[in-house]
């Protein structure tokens, strides 16, 4: 049984737009959460995070005034609004959580290292 849950990935063209969206579905308390995202033969790279407690976000450079991290908490569901899109954000885009809140709006919020709560992904690909 999965915890997170993601849906939202497809097909763009380059300048165009898509929303993420990543269910908690198991209902835990999770203070902090992320996206990553993993281009064919690259690492994992943390692209954003949010703190669910106060809604305070921290974005990695590649995406930053592009990307926006958002949260419904009624829904259980964070998301992420990828705007201007371009061909070097294509990959398989990962939510992930974590129960502790600290120094979520950091660089540490978009380490991989300190998650151990993932979801399955879901491809996203922009072409030129």
């Amino acid at each position: 049984h999965e915890q997170l849950v993601e849906s939202g990935g497809g097909s763009v063209q380059a300048g165009g737009s898509l929303r993420l969206s990543c269910e908690v579905t198991n209902k835990a308390d999770f203070r902090c959460m992320a996206w990553f995202r993993q281009a064919p033969g690259k690492e994992r790279e943390g692209i954003s995070s949010i703190t669910t407690t106060d809604g305070s976000t921290f974005y990695a450079d590649s995406v930053k005034g592009r990307f926006t991290a958002s949260q419904d908490r009624a829904k259980n569901t964070v998301y992420l609004q990828m705007n201007s899109l371009k061909p070097d954000d294509t990959g398989v885009y990962y939510c992930a959580a974590r129960l502790s809140g600290i120094l979520c709006d950091s660089a540490t919020g978009i380490s991989v290292g300190v998650y151990n709560i993932w979801g399955q992904g879901t491809q996203v690909t922009v072409s030129s």
